[in-house]
C-alpha cells in the first residue's frame, strides 16, 4: 500500500483560514486556542468533547502482569494515567460506512 501524504500544519491552517474567510495568523490562533483548550479541559475535568469529531478522555489504567517478549519473563506493569481519543459514530460512519447487513 502507498503511503498516504498527510497534511502538515500549515496545510491546516490555510485550509482553515481560505474557508473562513481569515487570516493565516488568525486561523493558526484559532487552532492553537483549541488545542491549549483541549489540554486544559482534559486535565481539569477528564474530558473533552470535539462536536463532530470525538471526546478526549483521561482514564486510569490498573496496575497489571505483563510478559517481555525478548524473553518471556513476566514483569509487573505499573498503574498509570493516559488520554484516550474516541471518535463520534458520524466521523466513523463517513470515513468507513457500516456493512450492510
Amino acid at each position: 500500500m502507498a503511503e498516504a501524504k498527510k497534511l502538515t500544519q500549515t496545510q491546516i491552517v490555510k485550509e482553515l483560514a481560505a474557508s473562513c474567510e481569515l487570516s493565516n495568523k488568525q486561523a493558526k490562533a484559532v487552532l492553537d486556542k483549541l488545542v491549549d483548550l483541549a489540554i486544559r479541559e482534559t486535565k481539569k475535568n477528564g474530558l473533552f468533547v470535539i462536536p463532530g469529531i470525538g471526546r478526549l478522555k483521561k482514564v486510569e489504567r490498573k496496575a497489571r502482569q505483563g510478559r517481555n517478549p525478548a524473553t518471556g519473563a513476566t514483569i509487573k506493569i505499573p498503574a498509570k494515567k493516559v488520554v484516550k481519543l474516541t471518535l463520534a459514530k458520524a466521523l466513523k460512519d463517513s470515513i468507513v460506512p457500516p456493512k450492510k447487513k
